[in-house]
C-alpha cells in the first residue's frame, strides 16, 4: 500500500468544498485582525479573533516591536539554552512573575510549546496526570510526551475528579484544566478543584490562555477571578491572545520553574522568542496595567452580544466569556452559516467534528474590547437574518 494514499482523500475533500463555496479555512487576511479586518479582499466585522482587548493593532504595541528589531535584529539564531537568551527575555519572565504575583517564570517560543514542555518535564514515570476532557489539545499533546499516566474527568464533573483522586491516592499528581474552555466560554470550576486538591494531595496547574487579559479585575486571570492565586501551583498562558504577539509562559516557584527551564525540550531545542515578539508582550502587559477600562469595555460588549444572541434565540450553552458558542448541530449547516455571515460582512469561525462531538457543531464567535456599538449591532442583524434563512432560529 502507498503511504500517501490516504492524502488524496483530504485533496477531495477539500476541493468539494471549495466547489461548493464551503471551503471556511485558511481564509486570507489581507489587514490586521482589528474589529474589523479585510479577509479575501472583502471588509468584515471581525467577531472570530482572540485578540480581546484589541492591542495586536495598538501602536505603542508596534513601536515597541520596531524598536525591539532596531536594536536586536530580527532572529536571535539558536535556542536560549545555548546562544539566543536575550536580556529582553530575562526582562519579561521578571514582568511575568510579578504580574502573576509568583516567585518566577519562563518563556516559550509557542503556546502550544509550553504545554508540551512544562508537562512532559514534569510528569515522570509513575507520577499521574489528572485533565479535563475538554483541556485543549497541547495539554494533551504534553501529556502524551510524558512517561507518566493519564486520566481523563468528564468536563466539569468534580464528583468524577474525586473519583480518579480518591483512586491515585498514593501517586504524586498533577491536576490541569484550562481556565476558560477554548470552544465553549465556560470556566473551570476552580474552587472546587482547589477543595479536592488540597483534600488528595494533588498539585494544580492552569492554562489561562483565553483568560488573561480577560478574567480578574487586573486581567490577571482564572485564580485572580476567583481570589485563588495562592492556590494555583503553575500558571500557563499564551501571548497570542489579549497579549498581542507568538510565545508563550509558564509560572510558579523558583524551583519548578528552574527545573522545567533545563529538562524542558520543546524549549532546549526551539529557537528563542524573536526580540519584537518579546518587546510586544512587555508593552501589552503595561497597557493592561495602566487601562483597567480595556477589560471593563470588553466585558460590556461581552455581556451585551451574549444576551442579544440569546434573544434572537440561539443556543449559546454555558458560556460566560467573551468566547461565545452557537450551537447548530449539523456540519453543513455550520458551513451555510459561516458563509452567508461572511457575505453579509460578518467574520466567525465555524468549529465541525473532530474538533467538538458529532452533532456539537458550533459557530464559535469571540468578542473584543474594540468592537464598537455600531459594528455589534450590525453583528446581531447579520446573524437574525442569517439565522433565519438557514433554519436555525
Amino acid at each position: 500500500m502507498d503511504l500517501f494514499e490516504k492524502c488524496a482523500k483530504a485533496t477531495e475533500y477539500e476541493l468539494g468544498l471549495k466547489q461548493s463555496g464551503h471551503y471556511l479555512f485558511f481564509r486570507k487576511f489581507n489587514s490586521p485582525q482589528d474589529s474589523e479586518s479585510v479577509v479575501n479582499g472583502k471588509r468584515v466585522i471581525m467577531i472570530g479573533s482572540n485578540n480581546y482587548l484589541g492591542l495586536a493593532n495598538h501602536p505603542r504595541v508596534k513601536e515597541a516591536a520596531i524598536k525591539a528589531i532596531e536594536k536586536y535584529g530580527t532572529g536571535c539564531s539558536g535556542s536560549r539554552f545555548l546562544n539566543g537568551n536575550l536580556d529582553i527575555h530575562e526582562e519579561l519572565e521578571n514582568k511575568l512573575a510579578t504580574f502573576f504575583r509568583k516567585e518566577a517564570a519562563l518563556v516559550f517560543s509557542t503556546g502550544y510549546q509550553t504545554n508540551l514542555g512544562t508537562i512532559s518535564s514534569l510528569i515522570e514515570r509513575n507520577d499521574i496526570v489528572i485533565m479535563d476532557k475538554g483541556d485543549h489539545a497541547s495539554i494533551i499533546d504534553g501529556c502524551r510526551l510524558s512517561f507518566g499516566k493519564v486520566h481523563k474527568f468528564r468536563h466539569n464533573d468534580m464528583d468524577d475528579l474525586e473519583r480518579l483522586l480518591d483512586a491515585t491516592k498514593v501517586h504524586h499528581k498533577l491536576i490541569i484544566v484550562d481556565g476558560v474552555f477554548s470552544m465553549d466560554g465556560d470556566l473551570a470550576d476552580l474552587p472546587n478543584i482547589v477543595r479536592l486538591a488540597k483534600a488528595y494531595g494533588a498539585k494544580i496547574m492552569v492554562d489561562d490562555a483565553h483568560a488573561i487579559g480577560v478574567l480578574g479585575k487586573g486581567g490577571r486571570g482564572t485564580a485572580e477571578h476567583f481570589g485563588l492565586e495562592s492556590e494555583v501551583d503553575i500558571i500557563m498562558g499564551t501571548f497570542s491572545k489579549s497579549l498581542a504577539a507568538i510565545g508563550g509562559f509558564v509560572a510558579g516557584r523558583a524551583d519548578v520553574i528552574c527545573w522545567i527551564k533545563h529538562l524542558a525540550r520543546s524549549m532546549i531545542f526551539s529557537a528563542a522568542l524573536p526580540s519584537c515578539l518579546v518587546a510586544s508582550v512587555s508593552t501589552a502587559l503595561d497597557i493592561i496595567k495602566e487601562q483597567p477600562e480595556l477589560i471593563a469595555r470588553l466585558w460590556r460588549n461581552t455581556n451585551k452580544m451574549l444576551s442579544g444572541l440569546k434573544s434572537l434565540g440561539y443556543d449559546t450553552g454555558m458560556s460566560e466569556t467573551p468566547i461565545i458558542p452557537i450551537f447548530v448541530g449539523d456540519t453543513m449547516k455550520t458551513y451555510q452559516m459561516c458563509k452567508l455571515l461572511y457575505d453579509n460582512g460578518v467574520f466567525v469561525n465555524p468549529v465541525i467534528s473532530p474538533a467538538v462531538p458529532a452533532g456539537r457543531e458550533l459557530l464559535r464567535t469571540s468578542y473584543m474590547a474594540t468592537h464598537t456599538e455600531k459594528q455589534l449591532d450590525t453583528a446581531l442583524a447579520g446573524f437574525e437574518k442569517v439565522g433565519k434563512q438557514v433554519g436555525v432560529i
